[in-house]
């Protein structure tokens, strides 16, 4: 749950890149240890803009812009990390997480644990991911799965800019390291978002998009949109869905897709990445030991092709689900 000063009626509407800004912001006025690194964040903003005017309020040292280097990026947090500061780091577009795979998969996610838990590893690797019309294969993927199968890493997936902020702020907080995606086709979307800079939103606690009866549906990242406007179609139909959008993926709240589950009797999970190996596995592995005997149906899969993703922006699209498809989907599973 959204913890927020302010009544949802009193909220601003504000975008989502300007509710990471804003984040952003809020905490390193919040805490003098905090601070940036990344390529071209400081006069550019980043690739998005996202962290556009951030520089001209803490000045180059606090908000550093770098080469084109990931492996420094994310080693040189690594070590600030040790040394007792708080780095939040961009990488232009999250498919470069394999450029620092030893940084991220070895250095943050094990030297906690490898040396006993002497100090802390509070870093955010800030990771915008996803289609955005026409970026190719190498700067388009969704590579949740891959951070989640690697123990030591938080995995955060906001899909709205009031879990964009309250999601980065707590992230920051964290004493461990988050790997933070932002689908880059969500940067201009807007909604509510309290002004308070009190805004946490906590790991590990799903968001009931929409109420229903039908079938539960856990959709990530545009996904849930999308999910949402086919529950719009699909309620003229009598079928009435209720979206899950699990906001981080390490931790998962398992409860809550269980607890829908039992209600709904049947689920369906909608991701846009690759759908062999992708995280609804996970999810409906999950179910099927927890509620195996509370489904009225096998568990479903919406995801995107096992292709790499295509420059043209029609074909980019042909990849992923579609609300169309998502509706298709929904319409079989009920019929079963």
């Amino acid at each position: 749950m959204t913890t927020t000063a302010g009544s949802q009626a009193q909220d601003r509407v504000i975008g989502y890149a300007r509710a990471i800004n804003e984040a952003l912001a809020e905490e390193m006025r919040h805490d003098e240890r905090v601070w940036m690194m990344g390529q071209d964040i400081g006069a550019m903003g980043g690739v998005f803009g996202v962290t556009r005017g951030l520089q001209e309020e803490f000045g180059p040292l606090r908000v550093r812009d770098t080469a084109i280097n990931e492996t420094f990026i994310v080693g040189g947090a690594a070590g600030a990390a040790l040394a007792g500061t708080i780095p939040v780091v961009e990488l232009q577009f999250a498919d470069f997480l394999f450029t620092a795979a030893d940084e991220i998969f070895h250095k943050l996610a094990k030297w906690r644990y490898m040396h006993g838990g002497q100090f802390t590893m509070p870093v955010v690797v800030r990771l915008p991911s996803g289609v955005v019309g026409g970026a190719g294969a190498e700067h388009s993927q969704s590579l949740e799965t891959i951070a989640m199968h690697v123990p030591g890493l938080k995995v955060a997936v906001p899909a709205s800019p009031a879990d964009a902020k309250g999601l980065l702020k707590t992230a920051i907080r964290d004493a461990d390291p988050v790997l933070f995606f932002e689908h880059k086709g969500l940067y201009r979307v807007k909604g509510p978002v309290p002004e308070s800079s009190d805004h946490l939103v906590p790991f590990g606690q799903a968001r009931v998009a929409r109420q229903g009866t039908t079938m539960t549906v856990v959709a990530t990242g545009l996904m849930v949109e999308r999910s949402l406007l086919a529950a719009e179609q699909l309620a003229k139909r009598d079928i009435d869905l209720e979206v899950i959008d699990p906001r981080t993926l390490v931790p998962f709240d398992i409860d809550t897709v269980v607890a829908s589950v039992e209600k709904t009797h049947r689920l369906m999970v909608v991701h846009e990445a690759s759908r062999t190996a992708g995280f609804g596995a996970e999810i409906a592995a999950q179910v099927q030991e927890r509620s195996f005997f509370a489904l009225d149906a096998p568990v479903w899969r919406v995801c995107g092709t096992d292709t790499p993703l295509p420059q043209d922006p029609d074909l980019e699209q042909a990849c992923i689900p579609s609300t169309d498809e998502i509706v298709a989907a929904a319409l079989a599973l009920a019929a079963i």
